[in-house]
């Protein structure tokens, strides 16, 4: 039913519509009998069209079915990390959109002031990060989902926002070396293993002994890092360092009988419940390493950074660094891989040595 308002120090009827989640007014001049007439006459009309027009979109998926169906492929397809991002753009956008939403209600001006709001909010990064999930999702929609809608991806049309980043803080080499001199066991090798490889963190956490080669030298690292979230690995060469240090832990780890290479080997508070098993997460550990140290605090990825710095700094093609950290997809990664062949790739890890023997690993005694 109409409702009068005062607008403009004036009395007047106001019609208001809403449908499935769409809503519509119109204020009319004045406060008449006639005036309210005419708004009730226009709430009928526009409940009809409404109506109309969503018995038109009966048939198509709503918001919330393709959230669901995108997000379940994604947690088969992708690592934890990349699905989370995923459902967080998709929790984010039905916080301003109605659940049950039709897709072909769904326009460009609608998503444009979603993103705009995101942008504002938090900032142009994280608005470009939800417009890159939300197109992926809705392109693989598109693909794989009967009756999806054929238009244009509304999200896409959108185009990309300003963004200030600040630079990569990539640490001095001498600060990786201060930190590795306080670090002890396996936590030292670990260190290593992440430098020698410019491994990602996930990647040594997964690290197993079968990867482990020491026949022909060599590690193999998997990965979910590629195009459409497939497990794959490379084989990277195994530089002398980090063979003598990999050789030594295997010889006095504690745990003989895991796969991994890496375990929870802390007894104390929070950590015992995890004594034995592969790491997921090593909160606080780098922090604690670096104020030891008394260096600026840098996290794992920063020493894969590091790695591909110093390797510029020698001198190293961009092929062999991007060979070293495999980042293009499968194809162009193997292609590198082939093209340099793995004794060049080797030479150049082999510069990444500090200059000094191997520092033993510390085995805290028993009484610790």
């Amino acid at each position: 039913m109409p409702s009068l308002i005062v607008k403009r120090g004036k009395h007047r009827w106001r019609a208001s519509v809403q449908v499935n989640g769409i809503s519509r007014q119109r204020v009319f001049p004045d406060d008449t009998k006639t005036s309210k007439r005419h708004a009730v006459l226009w709430e009928e009309e526009q409940r009809t069209q409404l109506e109309e027009d969503s018995k038109a979109v009966t048939g198509s998926l709503t918001l919330i079915e393709w959230a669901e169906e995108y997000l379940d492929e994604a947690e088969k397809r992708f690592s934890h990390k990349t699905y989370d991002e995923k459902r967080r753009a998709f929790k984010r956008f039905l916080k301003v959109m109605p659940p049950e939403t039709h897709l072909d209600q769904i326009t460009p001006p609608q998503t444009l002031k979603y993103l705009r709001a995101q942008a504002n909010q938090r900032s142009g990064h994280a608005a470009n990060k939800d417009r890159k999930n939300l197109v992926a999702a809705w392109n693989w929609g598109r693909k794989y989902i009967n009756g999806f809608p054929d238009g244009p991806n509304p999200f896409q049309v959108v185009d990309r926002f300003p963004e200030e980043r600040s630079p990569r803080y990539i640490p001095p080499e001498e600060d990786f070396w201060k930190v590795l001199d306080v670090a002890e066991g396996q936590d030292k090798i670990m260190l290593l293993t992440y430098l020698h490889l410019a491994a990602r963190r996930s990647e040594v956490f997964n690290l197993t002994w079968s990867d482990v080669d020491f026949g022909n030298n060599r590690v193999r690292l998997w990965t979910k890092k590629r195009e459409g979230g497939h497990h794959e690995s490379d084989w990277l060469p195994m530089s002398s360092e980090l063979r003598k240090a990999l050789m030594k832990w295997w010889e006095e780890r504690p745990i003989k009988d895991h796969t991994h290479v890496f375990l929870c080997l802390d007894e104390y508070n929070l950590s015992r419940e995890f004594y034995g098993r592969p790491f997921k997460w090593r909160a606080h550990f780098m922090r604690k390493l670096c104020t030891r140290a008394g260096v600026r605090p840098f996290g794992f990825h920063a020493v894969r950074h590091l790695t591909a710095s110093i390797l510029y700094n020698e001198g190293e093609s961009l092929a062999v660094i991007q060979a070293v950290l495999r980042h293009k997809n499968p194809n162009t990664t193997a292609r590198y891989l082939h093209s340099l062949g793995e004794e060049h790739t080797r030479e150049a890890l082999e510069r990444i040595s500090r200059k000094a023997e191997v520092i033993p690993i510390r085995r805290k005694a028993e009484n610790e």
